[in-house]
């Protein structure tokens, strides 16, 4: 069981850390990519930490990953509300 967690613990490092590195290509294309490798990299790393019994790290995981789960909500919004734009836009022509 300690190996799972320990594994969950580092892959959720690693995502996190390649989400930061695809933010800095500033490339539109990855940042989608992004938010998911947060959103799971937090929740991985918060069970690590729970396992382990590591409080703070964990409550600070938790809310990454409530932050990356917004940001994709606010998102996924976004691309509704552009979607809806260019359809009226294209009715009224």
């Amino acid at each position: 069981m300690k190996l799972l967690f320990d594994i969950l613990g580092w892959s959720g490092s690693g995502l996190i850390i390649l989400a930061y590195a695809l933010t800095l290509l500033q490339n539109k294309r990855y940042l989608d990519y992004g938010k998911y490798m947060n959103l799971l990299g937090g929740l991985f790393i918060a069970l690590n930490c729970y396992y382990y019994n590591a409080i703070p790290p964990f409550v600070t995981n938790m809310l990454w990953s409530v932050i990356a789960t917004l940001t994709i909500y606010k998102s996924k919004k976004e691309k509704k509300k552009l979607k809806k734009e260019r359809i009226t836009i294209k009715q009224e022509q």
